[in-house]
């Protein structure tokens, strides 16, 4: 058998090719298996949110998902399938999904272990009510570009509704004045529609209840009448100044300190009853939050003033004892930015024994934090009792006191169900599907 140099010329390049490629996949997938054992080990295995699901029937193992996630290492390849390497650190981008070329992923809301309430809606973000639409967080997308996405999208659907225009009817009520409610009523505005905008707090919803100059994790999105939107990190205060600018150049009006009481049938289409007026309407556009209310911890002593649900100003706690309590982002950024104030004592109960729905950066901080000094940690431990001087909490099966001068509860927010069911909205708890 005679050796043909001419192989040879190309067959030792692509083997060497080969082997590079190779050695740089096991190494991946070494990283990979070391942070999915990781984030086991410290119980970090429930996404907070939104989340990819993988078939791993249909995965072909080319890691266009892994490189199409913008938050970096959140799933990995490992034995040539794709998995969600860092449960924890997921928030719904839904980038992975879009890339995948043999439709393995699919996007779900809660586990098999924990279930979350959302709200009945449509592939046109329409309820089960007819008329009545919801985008934005009420949906389960907090994203701030799913939910710019969401209010322009669901506007187009609201258009498709089709019908005769009313003299005294309005094509749409937009209720919330947040990411969702400020890009449908832009894009109402761009097809003039006959449309209001109630926001029964201020401008921003959600965001403008953001710590001071916290930063807002953004990326690309298009508003309408505006264009595209190309922040990727920018603060709470620089975001809110921008949407102000634009709705004053777009002469976007919305009727604040305006609460929505009911929304009824009257004949073919809606009424909106609010503590203001009443609005007839063939639409309904929800674009509120899930943290409207805020989840008590329903213990005596949580009426007193010095208790709060929100942190606005880290500043004026300096020089206080100050209790954070629950285990999400809020409550991390709550204690991080408190214990940076000088003078502050801090410390952070959280009733679970992991972080395990916080980002990784707000875990570090906090590790940070405590590592310095600064703040103290008391996981897993809940508050029994809350005292003017004093409070009182059940820490490693013993309870003790705590001398103390605020309180800042962090728990998350309660579902609006009772304001969605009176409307007619059914409500389903989902365990890990979409």
């Amino acid at each position: 058998m005679s050796f043909d140099p001419l192989l040879s010329l190309y067959a030792l390049p692509l083997l060497a090719v080969w082997v590079v490629y190779c050695g740089r996949r096991r190494r991946a997938e070494l990283r990979s298996v070391t942070k999915r054992e990781a984030a086991a080990e410290a119980g970090l295995t429930e996404p907070p949110t939104l989340h990819p699901q993988i078939d791993a029937a249909r995965c072909i193992g080319c890691g266009a998902c892994v490189r199409a996630c913008p938050e970096g290492d959140i799933l990995g390849l490992i034995d040539g399938k794709a998995e969600l390497i860092a449960p924890s650190d997921c928030i719904g981008h839904g980038a992975c999904r879009a890339a995948c070329p043999s439709d393995a992923i699919r996007l779900v809301f809660g586990t098999e272990r924990r279930g979350v309430d959302i709200p009945h809606v449509g592939a046109d973000f329409q309820t089960n009510v007819p008329g009545v639409f919801i985008a934005g967080e009420l949906g389960g997308m907090g994203l701030i570009r799913n939910a710019i996405e969401q209010g322009r999208q669901a506007i187009d659907a609201v258009r498709a509704l089709g019908g005769p225009g009313e003299r005294n009817v309005y094509d749409v009520v937009i209720v919330g004045g947040g990411p969702a409610g400020f890009s449908a009523s832009l894009a109402a505005l761009e097809h003039r529609l006959r449309f209001v905008t109630i926001e029964q707090e201020t401008f921003g919803g959600t965001v403008a209840h953001y710590p001071r100059g916290k930063l807002v994790m953004t990326a690309p999105a298009t508003l309408p009448l505006i264009g595209t939107v190309k922040f990727r990190e920018i603060s709470k205060e620089k975001l809110l100044a921008f949407w102000r600018d634009a709705a004053e150049r777009a002469g976007l009006r919305i009727n604040y300190a305006e609460r929505v009481e009911s929304v009824t049938r009257n004949g073919g289409g809606l009424e909106v009853r609010t503590t203001r007026a009443r609005y007839r309407t063939r639409a309904v556009l929800l674009a509120i939050g899930r943290r409207g209310t805020p989840r008590r911890l329903g213990v005596p002593g949580e009426d007193l003033p010095k208790v709060v649900y929100r942190l606005v100003d880290p500043r004026q706690y300096r020089g206080q004892r100050v209790l954070v309590v629950g285990g999400g982002d809020s409550a991390l950024e709550a204690a991080a930015d408190v214990a940076a104030e000088p003078g502050t004592t801090v410390t952070l109960s959280h009733r679970g024994a992991a972080f395990a729905r916080a980002r990784l950066e707000n875990r570090e901080r906090v590790s940070a934090a405590e590592s310095a000094g600064r703040l103290r940690l008391m996981m897993p431990s809940e508050v029994e009792r809350i005292g003017a001087d004093a409070v009182e909490l059940t820490h490693g099966g013993r309870r003790t006191a705590i001398r103390n001068d605020r309180v800042i509860v962090c728990a998350g927010g309660v579902l609006p169900t009772a304001f969605l069911e009176s409307i007619g909205i059914e409500v389903e708890t989902k365990y890990g599907t979409a």
